[in-house]
């Protein structure tokens, strides 16, 4: 039973891994410069899970934590951590005025409705 609840803990968390070949990474530096253009103070960047995570202050002084994939660079998580004056629009985008469309869900050949 214990074990049971131990294995689907680890489940619940969905954790971001990276899974880059370590000859494919860019280097920190790299990384730094990027959030630095964002307008960032980057705090430190280490290696977690297999991603760079970079902690960082951004320019209204909320607090960023954001796991990146060694090889591209991509972003794969975000989490900003808004001060009692916090906005979210450096984040996210305005609100569309119509609803967005999403495509229709794939379907298999051969399945019939």
């Amino acid at each position: 039973m214990v074990l049971s609840a131990l294995v689907f803990s680890g489940v619940a968390s969905a954790e971001v891994n990276c899974t880059d070949p370590i000859g494919d990474w860019k280097p920190r530096e790299q990384l730094q410069r990027e959030a630095e253009q964002r307008g960032w103070i980057v705090q430190r960047i280490k290696i977690d899970d297999g991603c760079y995570e970079l902690r960082a202050i951004d320019r209204n002084g909320n607090k960023i934590k954001a796991k990146y994939s060694p090889a591209s660079l991509r972003m794969r998580s975000l989490a900003v951590n808004f001060g009692n004056d916090g906005d979210t629009s450096d984040y996210l985008g305005p609100v569309p005025l119509a609803p967005v469309s999403r495509p229709a869900s794939p379907t298999s050949q051969g399945e019939k409705k």
